[in-house]
C-alpha cells in the first residue's frame, strides 16, 4: 500500500464534505485556525519567559565523592571485623 495520491485526497475530501456539510466544515476550520495560533502564541510566551529567566548561581563547591570514599571503606570494614 503505497502513499496517499491526489485522487485519495479528493474521495476523502468529498466524503467529509458530505458528512459534515460546508458550514460545518467552515467552522470546524476557522476553530483549528484559532487552535492553532493559540498555541504557537503561548510557544512564544514560554520562549520568552525562559529568556528572561537568568539561572542562579550556586557557589558552593562540588561534592568531593574520592576523599569521602576512604573513610567509607574503613567504617565498612570495622562492621565486618
Amino acid at each position: 500500500m503505497g502513499p496517499i495520491g491526489f485522487k485519495e485526497l479528493v474521495v476523502i475530501l468529498i466524503v467529509v464534505l458530505l458528512v459534515f456539510g460546508a458550514k460545518k466544515l467552515k467552522t470546524i476550520g476557522s476553530d483549528l485556525g484559532a487552535a492553532v495560533r493559540g498555541f504557537k502564541k503561548s510557544m512564544n510566551e514560554g520562549e520568552d519567559d525562559e529568556s528572561g529567566k537568568k539561572l542562579a548561581r550556586d557557589d558552593r563547591p562540588d561534592a568531593d565523592f574520592d576523599s569521602s570514599k576512604g573513610e567509607r571503606d574503613s567504617a565498612d570494614s570495622s562492621k565486618n571485623a
